[in-house]
């Protein structure tokens, strides 16, 4: 399902009123129908009472007096209260205040600080809000006398029901402009925004619906929308399919190079991860005095010792042993627990420069990497790099910082300059591809916060590509699967203290509700149609 940005919401907007003649009040007239429909099933029947709606000039605040015109009808009390002065109302958010006037719903017009405070306590009266102040074009901070209305809104602690997207949250980045409403629920229209997706965005936004306004799905290709969100709509053609005839050589075998002295685990449960992505088999090949110990870990994978450096982690001299591993493997997977002594570094550099088949880079041989970005244009085979925020930052040369307050942008840059596909890791993954489209993963919890979880997501992805996935679309379902799985432990056992082989062992019954149309996270909601993504978008 695509997100968009501000600025193709707006041409797509212009589009459909100018190419297809669909009047802007139309558009206006849905979107406020729809948004009064989810407020009322989401916040209101729960808490019913006075309604404040809280509007700017612009067309959110139009779409805003749609809703109030919609509540006042059902015999809902609700008062307007304008932030601007009525003379700067214009078209079709003119119109429709104009019809809320003449049906009696009482506006109370604030344009000025001096107007917002002496009418603050008849909005203390005010029992849940709707806030239609700031629509999807902010990007700078908000100041004046919205920001008295944010923070006053947010310190009664009612709930907000946001028009769009939460006032003062940027649409593109998910980032606060200074302020920003706290929003229980929120009607978006059209199409979700990169913005509602992405940390803190998402969080700001509470249950988001995507209401369907009368925009042609199509546009969004048009205007070249070039993000993405993950549905299982979208990831359930792809999955690997398995003949009721298949056997062990027919779903791939992979090889793992990983593990290094106290670190044995990332190795181990990097193989386990791709058998429950269903791979056939795994070939797991660590420093040779680690042998004993995966031999026992693992018993479901194969096992090689390699020759291995003074500090135990595997050294150069392994690179022909490897490369006739390699032989008859569909992935390679690199990174978990390796250790970053240089003579590994040089291993994975001679890998990337001769491997033909698709190759994973995670954990240490990340920080490998960073320190040799050069290598990268040397490879022969698709790439994945799958880094966690730190990472990154140490990819990027910049701190963790600047990464988190911009995942997408750094995530399409470095997927774009370096021709690989990423996964930025955290919360709201990102996954960018060399061609510049990014897909934004919907599920996963913070019970994900622990030790392990970044090497079981490595080998769901070694293992999906093992089984024949494209690389793109295995990215995808892997940090899908691996999100949903967890998904299943926060509900079953706790939010919280669930291990990274737990995980583990969620993944078959997250692929099954994936396979078996499972629905998007509870979150979640939309009506709008859409093309699910072709082969060529995957």
């Amino acid at each position: 399902m695509y997100l968009v940005t501000a600025d193709e919401m707006q041409r797509m907007d212009r589009a459909t009123i100018e190419s297809f003649g669909i009047p802007g009040r139309v558009l206006m007239e849905n979107a406020g129908r729809g948004a009064t429909a989810f407020f009322l099933a989401t916040l209101f029947h729960r808490q019913p009472g006075s309604v404040g709606v809280a509007a700017g000039r612009g067309n959110n605040g139009g779409d805003g007096f749609v809703m109030a015109r919609y509540l006042h009808q059902k015999g809902i009390p609700v008062t307007v209260f304008l932030l601007a002065e009525r003379s700067r109302v214009q078209g079709d958010a003119a119109t429709n205040l104009a019809l809320i006037d003449r049906m009696g719903v009482p506006v109370v017009e604030m344009a000025d600080m001096a107007a917002f405070k002496a009418h603050q306590s008849q909005m203390h009266h005010i029992a849940i809000w709707i806030d239609a102040i700031l629509g999807t074009g902010l990007s700078s901070d908000v100041r004046g006398y919205f920001r008295s209305a944010i923070e006053f809104i947010n310190q009664t602690h009612r709930s907000v029901f946001a028009v769009d997207i939460a006032s003062g949250l940027n649409a593109d980045t998910g980032q606060v402009c200074g302020i920003c409403i706290k929003a229980a629920a929120t009607a978006t229209f059209g199409f979700a925004k990169a913005g509602h997706l992405t940390y803190p965005g998402r969080r700001l936004s509470g249950r988001l619906k995507v209401i369907e306004i009368g925009i042609p799905p199509h546009m969004a290709a048009q205007v070249g929308c070039h993000q993405h969100l993950i549905t299982p709509m979208d990831l359930k053609p792809a999955l690997p399919h398995r003949d009721a005839t298949a056997h062990k050589g027919h779903t791939g075998h992979l090889l793992v190079l990983a593990g290094s002295p106290g670190k044995t685990g990332a190795a181990a449960m990097t193989a386990m991860g791709a058998m429950r992505a269903g791979a056939g088999l795994v070939t797991l090949g660590v420093p040779q005095s680690l042998n004993p110990v995966l031999e026992t870990l693992v018993t479901e994978a194969m096992t090689v010792g390699l020759a291995q450096t003074v500090q135990g982690t595997l050294d150069e001299s392994a690179f022909q042993a490897v490369q006739g591993l390699m032989a008859d493997k569909r992935c390679l997977a690199v990174g978990p627990g390796l250790g970053t002594d240089p003579s590994t570094g040089r291993l994975l550099g001679h890998l990337i420069e001769s491997a033909t088949m698709p190759l994973i880079v995670d954990a240490d041989g990340l920080n490998l990497i960073a320190g040799n970005l050069s290598v990268l244009s040397k490879k022969q085979a698709p790439m994945v790099l799958t880094p966690h925020p730190g990472e990154m930052a140490r990819l990027c040369g910049l701190s963790t910082a600047d990464i988190q307050r911009d995942r997408v942008s750094h995530a399409r840059d470095f997927a774009r300059q370096h021709g690989v596909h990423l996964v930025l890791k955290g919360a709201a993954t990102v996954i960018a591809r060399p061609d510049g489209h990014v897909f934004i993963n919907p599920t996963g919890n913070p019970g994900m916060a622990a030790g392990g979880m970044g090497d079981v997501l490595t080998g769901l992805i070694a293992g999906l590509i093992t089984q024949g996935m494209n690389v793109s679309a295995a990215a995808q379902a892997g940090v899908y699967l691996h999100g949903a799985a967890a998904d299943r432990l926060a509900r079953s056992k706790a939010a919280t203290g669930y291990l990274a082989t737990e995980v583990l062992d969620a993944v078959p019954a997250a692929m099954q509700g994936l396979r078996s149309g499972e629905d998007l996270p509870d979150w979640l909601f939309t009506d709008t149609l859409y093309y699910p993504m072709g082969p060529d978008d995957q």
